[in-house]
């Protein structure tokens, strides 16, 4: 497998891959291309939970009917991700692959529940998207592994919202994002873009204690105002908004 070679790197979209590249932060030997994997669908599982393949674009994600229909939070945020430019190119696998926490999808994906099925050397395996990241810019994702598929549960009763605040245009990178989905009396809470990776809470008043860090959208401080702010507001957009 090509991906095994010392310095292979897999190449979905390449939105974020080829900035990376010009940055010289990524000097891939070799780039690998998965177009042609059959990775693009949308559909509903047996149970019905929503599997999206890997290489569906966020465009397809924002566009589907599906997913408008039972996962309409999704659609929501897709729509102030980026800009059409990027979502006609970004795919679903390479978005959560980067582990860049200021992306929109792994916070609101963890607090739905959401898993991914990873393909790899060793066969394949799944994991919740929550444990996907352990730091800035670093996954669980080993030599030769590759997203193939994530899997949504059925929203059900479940409401939800994801709130970001961004300091220039509205499709700019976040300084902090808020995803909440209430189930009952249950509220489940994930932090991203203020901290080094999506970090889920207990409680609003737990979001005080997380380890915030400053970047150039805003100071720790900063955004640790913004993060009381943006709890409530999140949750009152869930209650109202459905699913």
């Amino acid at each position: 497998m090509l991906l095994n070679e010392s310095g292979a790197r897999p190449m979905s979209g390449g939105t974020a891959l080829m900035l990376m590249m010009k940055a010289g932060v990524l000097r891939p030997a070799r780039l690998v291309s998965l177009r042609h994997l059959g990775l693009e669908g949308i559909e509903l599982g047996a149970g019905g939970e929503l599997r999206i393949g890997a290489m569906a674009t966020l465009r397809q994600l924002e566009k589907s009917q599906t997913v408008r229909s039972g996962w309409p939070v999704i659609t929501r945020t897709l729509r102030t991700l980026s800009n059409v430019r990027v979502r006609n190119v970004a795919t679903i696998g390479g978005h959560l692959s980067h582990g860049d926490p200021h992306m929109d999808l792994p916070p609101l994906l963890s607090a739905l529940d959401a898993s991914v099925t990873i393909a790899g050397p060793r066969g394949e395996r799944s994991c919740l998207v929550e444990s996907l990241y352990t730091g800035y810019l670093e996954t669980t994702l080993g030599q030769g592994e590759i997203i193939t598929r994530v899997t949504v549960p059925p929203m059900g009763p479940r409401r939800a919202a994801y709130l970001k605040c961004t300091t220039r245009s509205a499709d700019d990178w976040p300084a902090l994002g808020v995803a909440v989905v209430l189930d009952g009396e249950n509220t489940d809470i994930v932090i991203s873009a203020a901290t080094d990776r999506p970090m889920r809470v207990a409680s609003p008043e737990a979001a005080d204690g997380l380890p915030i860090q400053s970047d150039l959208h805003g100071s720790a401080a900063y955004k640790k105002q913004l993060l009381r702010v943006y709890v409530a507001r999140a949750i009152d957009e869930a209650r109202n908004a459905g699913h």
